[in-house]
């Protein structure tokens, strides 16, 4: 045992990311070292790193270079995807000590006493679902269950494929047993992530994601099931009918949609086109009472003209997103769009990305406003101040005027919407 150790962690990215975070944490805490934070004094770093764009690059190179000023004889690990991708770049910084790929990311704990440097392996040699030690990663009052792990898409603009390797699904028997724990533990809401997680199912058989949530929903005691996100061609019409007859499958989705172009969706070489996201999320919002998007786009693709970027925008306004997350475009290296010619200039993805926002910030008040003087049926998740905090069911944030108690359902009425928050008073009944 390690008495009086202190290690502390840093994670970029992903709720993947963040999730594995927490199982290597518990193999240091099993051993006994003691987390800190990051910006204090440790005896080992671990930097659980990102490659999504290149600001994530650049985020994990200046978090890197400041970590020896804390403690010089500390020991750094750097882990994630872009030690995954980019090994040799960060071999080049002499004060890392360790570069772990993800293939070894679970073991990090018992490579520290070893004096290789390096461990980084050919990611698509990895077959099936490598299992964490069993922890829990929690938001306010809500768990994260990771079910799948790499992509096979190979978008043209993405290096998470070479990072994370191909799709992996995790058993479906493994999943409801870390559920059934997260349940005695008292978690009412269970959120699903993978890299695809819409993929899940497809390499190991007669199974998909639809099949999870219907055994998760027959767990006593979660009563709120989530999906970190979803690529359009991946709802059918089974997952469909779930939301509209599954109680605890909540009515809110993230769409990994990107554009809302055919010919930008083609180059970026998305599996769907504009017609299918207008067809399967305007089935949704007819079919699922008070349904919510959130999504993520990029702008100022290459070849991306004002036509183009015109349809996304209409696309994105004709479905109303609650929630948008905007991307300016950016070249990661070793993918086909870097080899694009004709990229937008800097200043035009800043333009477009404003026009896009001001949308968004249209849409966030539109969505929100519907529930003045309605009902919202919220789970606690923090108290602020003698306020709670929360979630309605369709993912929508509401303030409630009464210190209640965490992790009960409730339901209330909205009066006011302010600062993008919706707020209720509480009445009991």
């Amino acid at each position: 045992m390690s008495l009086n150790k202190k290690v502390a962690f840093y994670t970029l990215g992903c709720k993947v990311n963040q999730y594995e975070t927490e199982s290597i944490k518990k193999q240091f805490v099993d051993n006994g070292y003691n987390v800190v934070d990051f910006d204090d004094y440790a005896d080992i770093y671990v930097v659980n790193s990102c490659t999504v764009t290149a600001m994530a690059d650049k985020k994990t190179r200046n978090i890197l270079r400041r970590t020896k000023k804390i403690n010089k004889d500390s020991l750094l690990i750097v882990t994630g995807c872009y030690a995954q991708t980019n090994a040799k770049e960060l071999e080049k910084i002499n004060d890392i000590d360790y570069i772990v790929g993800n293939t070894d990311k679970g073991e990090i704990f018992n490579l520290i006493s070893d004096t290789k440097k390096m461990y980084i392996k050919n990611i698509f040699d990895e077959k099936d679902y490598k299992e964490y030690s069993f922890t829990t990663f929690r938001e306010m009052n809500r768990a994260y269950v990771k079910i799948q792990d790499g992509c096979d898409n190979f978008c043209s603009y993405c290096k998470i494929p070479f990072a994370r390797g191909h799709k992996r699904s995790r058993q479906l028997e493994s999943i409801i047993k870390e559920i059934k724990e997260l349940a005695k533990e008292g978690f009412k809401e269970i959120i699903l992530i993978g890299i695809n997680l819409g993929s899940y199912g497809e390499d190991i058989g007669d199974i998909r994601i639809e099949d999870v949530i219907d055994e998760i929903s027959k767990i006593d005691g979660i009563e709120r099931i989530r999906l970190g996100s979803i690529y359009p061609d991946k709802i059918t019409d089974r997952f469909i009918n779930q939301l509209k007859t599954n109680n605890k499958l909540m009515p809110h989705l993230h769409i990994s949609l990107q554009s809302g172009d055919d010919e930008i969706l083609s180059l970026m070489k998305r599996k769907y086109d504009s017609k299918l996201v207008k067809n399967v999320l305007s089935k949704i919002k007819k079919e699922v009472k008070d349904i919510k998007f959130t999504g993520d786009v990029i702008v100022g693709f290459p070849h991306e003209k004002d036509k183009n970027f015109e349809n996304t925008y209409n696309l994105i306004k004709d479905i109303s997103f609650s929630d948008l997350h905007i991307f300016q475009y950016s070249d990661r290296e070793n993918t086909l769009a870097s080899t694009y010619q004709e990229k937008v200039s800097a200043e035009t993805k800043k333009i477009r990305s404003k026009n896009l926002e001001k949308l968004a910030k249209e849409m966030y008040k539109k969505e929100r406003e519907i529930y003045l003087n309605k009902e919202l049926e919220v789970l606690v998740e923090e108290i602020k101040e003698g306020k709670s905090y929360g979630y309605s069911r369709n993912y929508l944030k509401v303030k409630i005027d009464e210190e209640l108690e965490v992790n009960q359902i409730v339901k209330v009425k909205i009066n006011n919407l302010t600062k993008g928050l919706l707020y209720s008073e509480y009445k009991k009944k």
